[in-house]
């Protein structure tokens, strides 16, 4: 089972948060400051937030933004995740993806299982890799990105996770890009 290992030291990563939303400002983002409050208390680093419209093309602009500056390590997107029309994050999160993190999706819907029962089915969560950075789409609500953070992405973002964990392979992200 998994635990913190005391002998190894905390690394803080740089994380981005993205709000993808048609409706909401920095004065009523509540899933961006429960996002934005959790990366802070658990001692990583806020590096950049952001508001963009539900536009597929705006969120994927962004997104490359974030994964080409080397003073982010990951980003965590809201929003956008669901069934509707609208609902484009997914879309936009796989065209910048090299790989996708399969196993992220399933687990967050057996967390969201748990909370809100068969609803956890209408939600697309998704994770992968580009350039070197984690990118990680979650539901618009602070429910969904208090249980992401708190029972799958705080821990995966302690250097001190056992049995391993997202800190220790970051330096191998992108060793596929240093091959000649």
């Amino acid at each position: 089972m998994s635990r913190i290992d005391e002998n190894r030291e905390f690394i803080p990563v740089r994380i981005a948060v993205l709000t993808v939303s048609d409706t909401r400002d920095a004065s009523d983002d509540r899933s961006g400051n429960t996002l934005a409050d959790r990366i802070e208390a658990a001692g990583h680093v806020l590096a950049d937030r952001m508001i963009v419209r539900d536009e597929r093309d705006q969120i994927v602009e962004q997104l490359r933004e974030w994964v080409n500056d080397d003073r982010i390590d990951v980003v965590i997107s809201t929003g956008g995740t669901g069934l509707t029309g609208r609902d484009v994050t997914v879309e936009a999160h796989r065209d910048v993806y090299e790989k996708e993190i399969d196993a992220f999706g399933t687990v967050f819907t057996i967390v969201s299982m748990k909370k809100i029962g068969t609803s956890a089915v209408q939600s697309r969560a998704t994770g992968g890799v580009a350039n070197g950075t984690y990118l990680f789409a979650l539901p618009g609500s602070p429910g969904a990105c208090k249980d992401a953070w708190d029972e799958i992405l705080q821990p995966q973002f302690d250097y001190r996770h056992r049995p391993c964990n997202f800190v220790e392979i970051m330096p191998r992200l992108d060793e596929n890009l240093r091959r000649k």
